[in-house]
């Protein structure tokens, strides 16, 4: 048989990879004093990243597309015994997501903290590639990889900077993170153990068939697999690294290691779905009932979090940890339109929380140091200005960057707490009404951790909105020191980018649905993932 012909554009597929990993290596070339050109170049780099990942997922969308838009063969070698790097509905919008919050996070970061240490530009780029390689690998062998690379960037960026608490943090993050790749590693092992094949789409195929002491093994191999990435999600009790070093990171790290978390919940997803689905035999539905009997702990212990917390950054980390445990959740329900929903929910709560780091350093320019203490001995004890002290700032006029940067605050606010009338509400109500919707099909019922679940979810709302309240008054309304504080362009920029995205959401809820609809669609059907991957025949060179 002939073999079909490549087009140069089918080479897009791999740009994602190997753009950032030439552009890391040639920023190495240059001095650490050469900021402005190391800067041009990171910032070219991402741009041109974020244009191959609209126009993939562009493909991705395109109406008539199968499960899977397009499998890249490596050295021309099909799978299973080559190396494929695939691209579909999902790994399209992770690849977007991911270059939105990076172009948001390498902005803001231009104005100041792309000098606070070395080979800052170049672990960014690492950490790039192996997101996105992460999400286009076809094979656990290679994900295993890619996800040590976008480790050892993130260990070079937590500690980004100068400070006890970001390197004492940042030890912390790197030892859990170094366990969790050791489980990933003999997760794997077992698994190759058993079925012999680490291809995504073989082990489709060949898990139904594994039977006896062997299926035992498989188990164990998964639940061992599931646990690494759940250390990465950030499921309860696996969880209590992320706030600190989350907290300590800076601004733009932070916000880029939003994006992290959602690696556990992609990798989660796509192999709970592609290997332990209804159709895997004696190890259907791996873990279901502990996804969402996590997911409900994570979402208490985060809401608790936020609600107990006194600075802006501990909101936004446990803000994280309910996101975390309510995508963890969605996954264990394993139905099409709670997993649809789940995914607008991601997109929207990524967005959010990573506009809300940045914004976070720029509004606390305007406070002393010591203030937040002082905010919280002033709220515990009472102790209000003096009444009888000239107020020399009532009826003042609002700076326009506090304007500014209140508007953001509350945009965050509303997102982030699920409040009508932004996309944080569309996804929250989406979400809530599959979960309701999959318990009144005939048959079902809703059950009672099902139940559970839709109640944390709004108290989680309310908690957050206190939270949010008590922050934006402390901040905003009566402020300690009444400083305004010197924003750039170049940082507010990044966070109204984000906002806005949020908001293009909320405008194109219906087609962004409708794009996460036929994401989960495919996901729930992984016997077509399977042969599109395996029939694809290598391509020639043009």
């Amino acid at each position: 048989m002939q073999e079909p012909l490549m087009h140069l554009s089918d080479h897009l597929t791999i740009l994602p990879v190997l753009l950032p990993l030439v552009t890391g290596a040639l920023l190495l070339l240059f001095d650490e004093r050469r900021h402005a050109l190391k800067a041009m170049i990171n910032l070219a780099a991402t741009l041109l990243l974020a244009g191959v990942a609209l126009i993939l997922m562009g493909r991705a969308a395109a109406p008539g597309a199968g499960a899977v838009t397009s499998v890249y063969q490596l050295g021309n070698w099909p799978a299973p015994s080559g190396i494929v790097l695939v691209l579909d509905r999902l790994s399209a919008l992770m690849l977007v997501l991911t270059a939105a919050l990076a172009l948001a996070a390498l902005v803001f970061g231009l104005a100041r903290w792309s000098r606070a240490g070395p080979h800052y530009h170049t672990l960014f780029q690492l950490l790039l590639m192996g997101l996105d390689g992460a999400f286009l690998t076809g094979d656990l062998f290679n994900l295993f990889v890619f996800f040590e690379v976008l480790l050892a960037a993130s260990y070079g960026l937590v500690l980004h900077g100068s400070g006890p608490f970001r390197v004492r943090a940042g030890l912390h993050y790197i030892v859990i993170n170094l366990a969790g790749a050791s489980l990933f590693l003999i997760g794997v092992s077992l698994i190759y153990g058993v079925t012999g094949t680490l291809n995504m789409a073989d082990l489709a195929q060949r898990i139904p068939e594994v039977t006896g002491p062997q299926r035992t093994l498989l188990a164990a191999g998964g639940a061992t697999l599931g646990i690494a990435f759940l250390v990465k999600a950030g499921m309860w009790p696996l969880s209590f690294w992320l706030p600190p070093a989350y907290t300590a990171a800076s601004a733009p790290v932070a916000a880029m290691f939003v994006i992290l978390t959602k690696v556990g919940f992609y990798i989660i997803l796509r192999l709970s779905m592609l290997l332990f689905g209804p159709e895997a035999g004696g190890v259907a539905g791996l873990g279901d009932s502990w996804l969402i009997a996590g997911g409900i702990a994570t979402i208490a212990f985060g809401a608790i979090g936020v609600l107990a917390s006194q600075a802006m950054g501990q909101v936004a980390g446990f803000s994280i940890l309910v996101s975390s445990g309510t995508l963890l959740a969605a996954i264990g329900l394993a139905d099409p339109g709670v997993t649809a929903g789940a995914l607008y929910y991601m997109v929207n709560s990524t967005l959010a929380i990573g506009a809300f780091f940045l914004l976070i350093e720029l509004v606390e320019r305007a406070q002393d140091p010591a203030a937040d203490v002082l905010a919280v001995t002033m709220e515990a004890y009472g102790d209000d200005l003096d009444e009888d002290e000239p107020q020399a700032d009532i009826g003042a006029a609002i700076p326009a960057t506090l304007a500014i940067l209140g508007a953001c605050f509350v945009t965050c606010a509303l997102l982030l707490a699920g409040l009508p009338p932004l996309s944080g509400f569309l996804a929250k109500f989406t979400l809530l009404a599959a979960m309701i919707e999959r318990g009144s099909l005939p048959g079902g019922g809703i059950s009672s951790l099902t139940w559970a679940l839709i109640a944390l979810l709004l108290l989680a709302g309310l908690s957050t909105l206190i939270a949010m309240m008590r922050a934006g008054v402390r901040s905003f309304w009566v402020p300690i020191e009444g400083t305004v504080p010197r924003v750039l362009v170049i940082e507010i920029a990044p966070v109204i980018f984000l906002l806005l995205l949020c908001l293009a959401l909320t405008v194109e809820g219906g087609a962004v649905m409708g794009y996460m609809s036929e994401a989960a669609r495919a996901l729930h059907t992984p016997a077509d993932y399977a042969h599109e991957v395996l029939s694809t025949l290598p391509g020639a060179a043009p």
